[in-house]
């Protein structure tokens, strides 16, 4: 087996990285105990935004003022075990105005069937990325 290494990302490389893939994890509280659900995603001007419906637990989380999320996606090659993951936490609100709602709408469609009606943005606050890549030894150099 290859020797690998896990090196940190910077912010707009892992933005850049979560853009390129239309799934992840969403992770909140739900009755005092943390609660993951997978949803399909788009970045838009860097905030995540996901579409779910009025009876999912993460819509109630994120009315009012808003809940604090994480959010993860990743690519990891299951053969050579190579690839990126990132991790976001922020503030979850439900989008209340009706043009945005309906921007959203028609560039993210829901990858389960059902009444998506309500949007979700998550504005990222800190931004954490890692690429597990093969370990390389420094090029030794020598003095002719």
């Amino acid at each position: 087996m290859n020797e690998r290494e896990l090196r940190e990302l910077p912010r707009d490389e892992s933005l850049r990285l979560l853009a390129s893939v239309a799934m992840g994890r969403v992770v909140f509280t739900l009755h005092a105990l943390p609660a993951i659900r997978p949803v399909n995603h788009i970045l838009d001007d860097g905030d995540i935004i996901i579409r779910t419906h009025l009876g999912a637990a993460i819509t109630s989380a994120a009315d009012g003022d808003g809940t604090v999320v994480a959010y993860e996606a990743d690519a990891i090659d299951p053969h050579d075990h190579l690839g990126w993951s990132v991790i976001v936490l922020g503030t979850a609100r439900l989008v209340r105005d009706q043009g945005e709602i309906e921007r959203y709408t028609s560039m993210l469609r829901p990858w389960v069937f059902g009444n998506m009606d309500h949007v979700i943005r998550i504005h990222p606050e800190v931004v954490t990325g890692f690429r597990l890549m093969s370990f390389s030894e420094p090029v030794a150099f020598t003095e002719r």
